[in-house]
């Protein structure tokens, strides 16, 4: 075996190169690039680390995301620590003038370093619609917020079936007994029994999910096993069931708003409109449990909506199966017919605007030929006054701009397998200016860490063996640890296409 120093130095050869490649990349890119960003703790030390991460459509219309830094932050994590990692690492790449967007989890000190950046350190007129759709709130966060609230409610309906799990977990000879009965019943035990944690509440799902596989493993012991007093009754069960069932549409909803290899921006603004629309269905039980939860969950998604719904309506628009028609179709059902034109104005004109600003940053063409010089005088002033009847021919003519040809147009049809990258890639001949767009804002993620430690208001951890690396050694092994995965699924895509 190699000694760790020679594995050391290979990891910062691999780092440097990855460096110079990613640094090209972003060098050559006419694209935007936006950012997300998340701190993590070590388990052992409690040090701070901030991973920054790069998301960009390529010239080749393939969604990718790069690991800037991930980097050691010293105490306190305040907005200025925070902000002044952040903006050291824009600096060092000469990202600064080309951002999109950022997008960190929904807390006070992410809060308040979004407001110092804008503020203070970068340019406004550098950023699009001077800042306005800068700042995008974790989504996956934010249902993470929504759901924790509901579950405070309903967490004394659901003890008993986490009491069971405690249970039949305690001991080896209780384990073995409860997958004996799973025998004889002819249940498949393939999964163990899990005990949930607090403040992951995909795990309390996940918990009821598989509890309700066993229901008829836990009733058969209940009536050989004296001991086992904590058998949950048929109202829990009950109980368990509409909880579960509700906390279904979350789960799988913050999966797809978590993926990162295809876009989220355009599928965020009907996801977070079916939450709502579901929940005041939930409300309007006659199970009080899932009213009483439902409500608690309505009050904490009306704080957070009026702060996304414009960048959201935005972003859907640049699908062509919706456009316009989906924030037409939603608004008037989140907020009725009266307050929702003033809504449905609003997207319309961030929508319009930021075609404005993209479209004045194009150079005008000069179609007029030099040759004109060499033609006689008299020629030249009849092709003057045949340009001024051209001219004023067309003073009642409305120019129709590349928007409002395109929200014109027929709305494709709704096939899952629809590929939205592909579509503005063909049609830039068409829309040369919404293809600029489209890769900027479908290249924006919604959340900003994948799918299961999402969920978790707890720390982000790294285990101990990681937090005992020096810093720079740390942040080559999680590039190094990037570039193989990219590569694993870059010879993934290729062996699905049919490439050698």
């Amino acid at each position: 075996m190699v000694s760790r120093n020679t594995i050391k130095n290979d990891i910062l050869r691999i780092f440097d190169n990855l460096k110079s490649k990613t640094s090209n990349l972003l060098e050559k890119l006419t694209s935007r690039i936006a950012i997300t960003t998340d701190m993590w703790t070590s388990d052992n030390n409690k040090k701070g680390f901030v991973d920054i991460t790069a998301h960009f459509i390529d010239d080749s219309w393939r969604l990718q995301s790069h690991i800037l830094r991930f980097v050691y932050v010293p105490a306190p994590h305040d907005k200025d620590t925070l902000c002044s990692a952040l903006i050291n690492c824009l600096l060092e790449w000469n990202l600064e003038r080309r951002l999109s967007t950022i997008t960190v989890d929904n807390c006070s000190t992410n809060n308040a370093m979004m407001k110092t950046l804008l503020d203070e350190k970068l340019c406004k007129r550098d950023l699009l619609l001077m800042g306005r759709l800068f700042h995008v709130r974790c989504a996956a966060h934010i249902l993470n917020l929504i759901v924790q609230e509901g579950l405070k409610v309903i967490g004394d309906s659901v003890s008993n079936v986490r009491n069971s799990v405690l249970y039949w977990i305690g001991s080896s000879s209780r384990i073995e007994r409860f997958e004996e009965a799973a025998r004889l019943l002819h249940i498949s035990c393939n999964k163990k029994l899990e005990y949930d944690c607090p403040t992951r509440w995909n795990s309390t799902y996940l918990m009821l999910k598989m509890d309700l596989d066993y229901k008829d493993v836990f009733m058969k012991l209940s009536l050989t096993d004296t001991s086992y007093r904590c058998y949950p009754t048929e109202g829990q069960w009950s109980a368990a069931e509409e909880v579960c069932c509700k906390l279904k549409l979350f789960y799988h909803i913050t999966e797809q708003f978590s993926g990162s290899q295809y876009p989220t921006s355009s599928q965020y603004f009907s996801k977070v409109c079916e939450i709502k629309l579901e929940l005041e269905v939930w409300v309007k039980s006659y199970n009080l449990l899932i009213s009483s939860m439902a409500s608690a969950m309505l009050l904490k998604y009306k704080k957070y909506w009026d702060d996304v719904h414009i960048f959201m309506g935005v972003a859907a628009i640049f699908d062509p199966r919706y456009k316009m028609k989906l924030v037409e179709f939603y608004l008037p059902h989140i907020y009725g017919e009266t307050i929702a034109l003033d809504k449905i104005q609003e997207v319309r004109t961030h929508c319009f605007d930021l075609f404005q600003e993209y479209k004045s940053r194009v150079p005008a063409t000069h179609g007029a030929s030099s040759s004109n010089e060499v033609v006689g005088f008299i020629e030249v002033d009849r092709l003057s006054s045949f340009d001024r009847f051209v001219a004023s021919s067309r003073v009642n003519v409305v120019t129709r701009s590349e928007l409002d040809l395109y929200l014109e147009e027929s709305l494709l049809p709704q096939t899952p397998s629809f590929d939205s990258l592909s579509w503005w890639k063909t049609n830039g001949l068409k829309f040369p200016t919404l293809q600029n767009m489209a890769r900027d804002i479908l290249a924006i993620p919604v959340s900003t860490v994948a799918s299961e430690s999402a969920f978790s208001t707890s720390g982000r951890l790294i285990s101990p063996h990681r937090s005992r690396l020096h810093p720079t050694t740390l942040e080559a092994l999680m590039c190094a640890r990037t570039w193989l995965w990219n590569e694993v699924n870059e010879y993934s895509r290729r062996s699905s296409t049919g490439y050698n």
